[in-house]
């Protein structure tokens, strides 16, 4: 069976820690898909912590979670999922890899999982949550006929991967979101198969080498105008 991904609860904070507009905007404007991380720099163990809890608070529909985050450290690991992901050093070289999978076939499981958990965090009883669970597993099934569901759990860990680039960002780490690799291979070499999960993006995080020539590269972007209208 699957291994359901546990919802870690954190006490809301009091109130929010000041961050400035300009703040953010500067993390990102530093980032940018690092070409090339320096191999001998490791994220500290307190710094990854926090960007493990980024990767737990991320927002899914319906609340359902449907992921596994892979922290991949073993460099063996590493060498033989390199060449499948034609073969950028990035998935070696960085302090830590992160591979977000998800499940083949999301089963109406993990709808009760959610539910239970939800009972426990915020109290009530799965019972008075029936109409929720219909309509999620309505939903569920409708994408499932369609032929969408993986496609849809793998939707949702693009969120997961744009919350951990900010965080990331915003902590000084830089981060490689990278579609570039053997789908198949990498569930291979993982033992995703036998799991029933399945690898949907990979994301290096780590720090960037002085030798990448892309580091001080300015952004290209579209004009405001051109990529945002107000109605």
């Amino acid at each position: 069976g699957l291994d359901f991904p546990m919802l870690l609860i954190f006490d809301p904070p009091m109130s929010l820690p000041t961050t400035t507009a300009d703040e953010v905007i500067a993390a990102l404007q530093w980032r940018y898909a690092t070409k090339v991380f320096d191999p001998t720099r490791k994220i500290p163990a307190e710094t990854w912590t926090t960007l493990e809890r980024s990767l737990i608070l991320t927002p899914s529909s319906f609340g359902l979670q449907p992921w596994k985050f892979l922290v991949i450290q073993d460099p063996g690991i590493r060498e033989e999922l390199m060449p499948h992901a034609w073969k950028q050093r990035q998935v070696v070289d960085c302090s830590h890899l992160v591979v977000m999978t998800v499940p083949k076939i999301l089963q109406e499981s993990y709808i009760d999982a959610n539910i239970t958990k939800m009972v426990e965090v915020r109290g009530g009883s799965a019972d008075g949550l029936l109409g929720f669970r219909k309509m999620v597993a309505g939903f569920r099934s409708q994408l499932e006929t369609q032929g969408e569901l993986q496609h849809w759990a793998k939707l949702q860990t693009y969120i997961a991967l744009g919350q951990f680039m900010l965080a990331a960002a915003m902590l000084g780490i830089d981060t490689c979101p990278m579609e570039g690799f053997d789908v198949e291979k990498f569930d291979s070499v993982l033992g995703l198969e036998k799991e029933g999960m399945t690898t949907s993006v990979l994301c290096p995080a780590g720090y960037r080498s002085e030798d990448d020539r892309y580091a001080g590269l300015p952004k290209v972007r579209f004009d405001r105008d051109t990529v945002i209208e107000h109605r």
